[in-house]
């Protein structure tokens, strides 16, 4: 481990630039260092603590105030030229597309609100063919934009400019699973729904479930560090995943792809790369601890009065349900009226202001139902619950939880929306979505609160008819402002892609967010794997 950070790193980068720090600058340029940093080995600043400098953002410390809509300026990235485009069809014949219609789609974010300009995309189908690709756009000072499912939503997976495309959809290869430990190691453009079915088969689970299952790919998932809705039960990426596969910017491979779940020899370099959403490297295979498939999965869904009530409900449930609880999600009310309106969804219970998904998975049927069955008896005794039903055969189950994962799609069709994804202490999630509604009034056409309570992730969404400024202007910086004063995150899951970029610093003092500027700056000595 000598040999790592002992040099900068001097590349033409062909990854997009998305560092917090700089609304412009890619990796290709060689910035100053911070206070505090050489240009060598790190040198540690006076002793700060992390947690109060972030927390004193409105007390005073100095912050960039960068326009809120504004795109990064395009850097002097070279121009792809007919020489380029030999070089690329040699490395992947068939694979180079410059069909407009196909590049469309490619060019555009899943909820249609950012827009790209390339005019190539590549799609390699192995680790090699990507370490050429990116060590002739770093020669040739070419930018690049990683893309795996693209269904994003901050605007990260699409390009800025005219980026060329790389898209990871041709790696879905699954290249091996051990059945006595649950390791699965595959490459990174393996859709989650399709690496769920092939685990189901051998008994086993992905650790992690997403309503955009059907389309995202494990890279990006593991890019962007998502969450999901099994998050409590199994934990986040950072500790399921064991092992990476990434091409750095200049070409080169670091093959991480442990398969190890304790190894303590030096820094543990893939964690690096999750969340880093494709600015440090192309992640191009995964190993991840999987479970065993539960033998007895059980859903209820439930009606609260209140959101102190549902609180309540939420305290009982990981008591009495302890060890087979592996969901507790939640709705308003606007949610199910748009799922009934957009979708027409219709709601299995009574009408009220706030309803929760439970789900509970474990190893005995009838256990399972009985400590359920005491949880509910207990919860709508002391009136915490006002109504509700179970489900425990495959389809009804897939109904019930299609009222909590459809609501993205229901938004769709209610107009142009503004997503937040914030994290906040369980006791305030819904405080903003109250305050929010007060603070808009009518220019919003609706605005709605769901999310993951158990880790304490709400999902605002705005919806006006169509894209209204004067209403961004007066959501943002407003949401932000107010997640700031009540020390959450303006990114749970989502990452900050293009469009919260410029808004890091209310979750992040500058001091904190000096480690990925020293990242991008630092070299990494890492052996070349073999062909």
């Amino acid at each position: 481990m000598a040999g790592l950070f002992h040099r900068r790193l001097r590349l033409r980068t062909a990854l997009r630039w998305m560092s917090p720090l700089s609304t412009a600058s890619p990796p290709a340029v060689v910035r100053t260092l911070p206070p505090g940093f050489s240009s060598g080995l790190l040198q540690t600043p006076r002793p700060v603590s992390c947690g109060v400098r972030c927390r004193e953002l409105h007390a005073g410390e100095e912050r960039p105030t960068p326009s809120p809509t504004a795109a990064p300026e395009r850097r002097p990235f070279s121009r792809v030229t007919p020489e380029d485009m030999a070089f690329f069809s040699k490395i992947i014949p068939g694979r180079t597309i410059t069909d407009p219609d196909i590049l469309e789609a490619s060019n555009m974010d899943w909820l249609k609100s950012v827009r790209g300009f390339s005019e190539v995309l590549l799609r390699p189908q192995t680790t090699e063919e990507v370490s050429q690709i990116l060590g002739y756009c770093n020669s040739r000072n070419l930018a690049v934009s990683p893309q795996g499912g693209n269904t994003g939503l901050v605007g990260g997976s699409v390009p800025v400019y005219d980026e060329i495309i790389l898209s990871t959809a041709l790696m879905n290869n699954i290249l091996n699973f051990d059945s006595v430990s649950g390791i699965l190691s595959c490459q990174a453009g393996c859709v989650l729904e399709s690496l769920s079915l092939y685990l189901e088969d051998k008994d086993y689970i992905m650790p992690l479930d997403l309503g955009a299952k059907g389309s995202c790919h494990i890279g990006g998932n593991v890019a962007t560090n998502a969450g999901g809705l099994r998050l409590l039960r199994y934990g986040s990426l950072r500790g399921t995943v064991l092992g990476l596969e990434v091409v750095l910017a200049d070409g080169r491979v670091l093959d991480c792809l442990a398969t190890l779940r304790k190894d303590n020899t030096g820094y543990d370099l893939k964690q690096l790369f999750i969340g880093s959403e494709g600015t440090l490297g192309v992640i191009t295979a995964v190993t991840i601890l999987c479970p065993r498939k539960p033998k007895a999965v059980n859903v209820a869904f439930l009606g609260c009065e209140s959101f102190e009530q549902l609180l309540q409900t939420f305290q009982l449930c990981r008591g009495m349900l302890g060890e087979i609880l592996s969901a507790f999600e939640f709705l308003d009310r606007e949610c199910m009226r748009l799922l009934n309106t957009h979708l027409k969804l219709a709601n299995p219970i009574t009408d009220c202001p706030f309803y929760i998904v439970i789900e509970t998975s474990g190893s005995n049927p009838t256990h399972d139902e009985e400590k359920l069955h005491q949880f509910l008896e207990e919860a709508m005794t002391s009136s915490q619950v006002i109504d509700g039903t179970v489900a425990t055969e495959e389809a009804k189950i897939k109904a019930l939880w299609s009222l909590r994962e459809r609501v993205t799609e229901a938004l769709t069709h209610d107009g142009f929306t503004y997503k937040y994804d914030i994290s906040l202490p369980v006791e305030r999630i819904y405080q903003l979505v109250t305050d929010m509604r007060e603070h808009l009034g009518d220019r919003a056409k609706s605005v709605v609160g769901y999310g993951h309570v158990g880790d304490g992730n709400l999902h605002l969404n705005i919806t006006s008819p169509t894209k209204d400024p004067n209403l961004l202007a007066s959501i943002e910086p407003f949401v932000y402002e107010w997640t700031a004063r009540f020390q959450g995150s303006i990114s749970a899951e989502h990452g900050l892609g293009l469009k919260k970029r410029n808004y890091i610093y209310y979750s992040k003092a500058t001091r904190c967010t000096y480690g990925s500027f020293y990242v991008n700056n630092c070299a990494c000595s890492f052996p070349q794997r073999d062909p």
